[in-house]
């Protein structure tokens, strides 16, 4: 097929075979590293940032061998349409080319509109599924071929070229006598004659269903991991407010009971996890109950988000519930496992809730599955020992120990989840936690001790959320 821009300006001369064979070896390098990504990318469906990016690199190696295969017909040439003798019988219309295969890609057409005849590529007759038997259709035959829909706009690309003279440059539909919808690009230029008239047209057409059909799976993707996105913005926003909602509203130093000489210098603070952006399910609490006591806990639930900040917030309201009813501690640790073993999503969770008597500096305490609390005083510290206890929702029926420590003025207690200290098992956290007794015995309240606690574990990077709670005796 001629494919000149004008009767006076010949077409260009092609390049030469070395030029597009080194063209044609670094797109090959370029398509194998695309693959290799693609390899590495391992999902297994569930994550959209996985899937979004893996259909990217999908995207990326049709374009590619698409180009592979364009370079090499531009170095081969197109592949000619072989003649049919007039007593030749007609053949069926050819199967249609395997998906994904590359030599009825691109093909090319020309219409000479002074004689009426059309000159077809024996690639566009694969990308039509047309019998290379059957003559080329003319342009008012063409859109026969194209969906409902498409017809007008073909017919008015190809208008524009003939009449004044635009390049086409247009994709639309077409179906095949097989039943199948292929999408076709489609660009052309005109071809004129001395006297500056139309003397026809040429195209290259392209099926293109295979690099649609990648993009609309990239599209969804990227749709589809924009959603996840924003449901994990929404659950995050909702779950800061529900923690905020239900923690201890007081910020810095707090006195409980609020009345008489013998009080708890309290301070606390809640650290996020660096690697996640959902809340976890840990929590402190200090609250002071009618009978002039107070009431320390500190508590973890195992996941991250809104049901897990839910279940919470009910373990908390629950813990607040039966302390303002004068529980002890034991029993309402077995009590809690009860309640977080008759909920509907099985969960694990752990705890340790104190009970300070002022008048006789007693402090009643018992524990499930959760880091002891330490105690500090004058410039040492130790972890106290631990009663019996498993984790609450861990079996039905746990009955959960209670023990007593006395207290002296000066005294430091320190609860905290096990997020506190990454990286540490529960040994070396309390360690690490028992080192700061000399720097917690030159304190004067509870506040100084948290920030020197932040000052050596706020940076950390830690993969949970975590909290502390300090209680100095005055």
């Amino acid at each position: 097929m001629s494919s000149h821009l004008s009767a006076d300006h010949p077409a260009a001369q092609p390049p030469g075979r070395g030029s597009v064979d080194a063209l044609i070896s670094q797109t090959r390098r370029l398509k194998g590293e695309v693959d290799a990504v693609r390899r590495d990318a391992h999902s297994d469906g569930s994550d959209p940032q996985e899937r979004w990016q893996r259909a990217l690199c999908d995207l990326a190696l049709h374009q590619l061998t698409d180009l592979t295969a364009h370079l090499g017909q531009l170095r081969d040439g197109p592949t000619p349409v072989p003649p049919i003798a007039e007593s030749a019988p007609v053949r069926a219309v050819p199967h249609a080319p395997r998906r994904g295969s590359l030599l009825s890609r691109v093909g090319s057409a020309e219409w000479n509109l002074l004689t009426d005849e059309a000159s077809w590529s024996g690639e566009l007759y694969q990308i039509l599924g047309r019998d290379p038997a059957a003559p080329p259709l003319t342009l008012d035959e063409l859109p026969s071929l194209v969906l409902d829909e498409d017809r007008a706009k073909l017919t008015a690309m190809v208008t524009d070229c003939l009449v004044d003279a635009k390049p086409i440059d247009g994709e639309f539909r077409v179906v095949r006598p097989d039943g199948e919808v292929r999408a076709v690009h489609m660009m052309g230029e005109p071809v004129l004659d001395t006297d500056g008239s139309t003397a026809s047209m040429w195209a290259v057409l392209r099926d293109v269903s295979e690099l649609r059909r990648s993009q609309k799976v990239v599209s969804e993707t990227r749709d589809s991991l924009q959603s996840h996105q924003h449901r994990a913005q929404t659950e995050h926003r909702l779950a800061v407010e529900l923690q905020e909602a239900v923690l201890p509203p007081w910020r810095g130093s707090l006195r409980l009971p609020h009345h008489g000489p013998e009080t708890l210098d309290l301070a606390a603070h809640y650290l996020p996890s660096s690697t996640s952006a959902l809340i976890g399910g840990d929590w402190y609490d200090a609250l002071e109950l009618p009978d002039g006591q107070t009431l320390l806990s500190v508590g973890d639930l195992t996941g991250h988000g809104v049901a897990v900040t839910s279940g919470m917030a009910t373990l908390l309201g629950a813990v607040r519930g039966m302390a303002m009813a004068g529980t002890e501690p034991g029993q309402l640790m077995s009590w809690l496992n009860q309640l977080l073993d008759a909920t509907v999503q099985p969960a694990l969770g752990s705890a340790v809730c104190c009970r300070y008597r002022p008048a006789t500096r007693t402090l009643t305490w018992a524990q499930a599955g959760h880091p002891a609390p330490l105690l500090f005083r004058n410039g040492t510290g130790r972890r106290l020992h631990a009663p019996d206890g498993v984790l609450l929702g861990a079996t039905s029926g746990a009955s959960y120990e209670q023990v007593e420590e006395t207290l002296e003025t000066g005294d430091l207690l320190l609860l905290h989840t096990d997020g506190l200290v990454p990286g540490r098992n529960g040994t070396e956290s309390a360690n690490r936690l028992l080192d700061l007794a000399p720097r917690f015995g030159e304190a004067r309240t509870a506040q100084d001790c948290v920030r020197m606690v932040m000052e050596e574990f706020g940076e950390a990077d830690r993969q949970d959320d975590a909290c502390v709670l300090l209680a100095k005796v005055m």
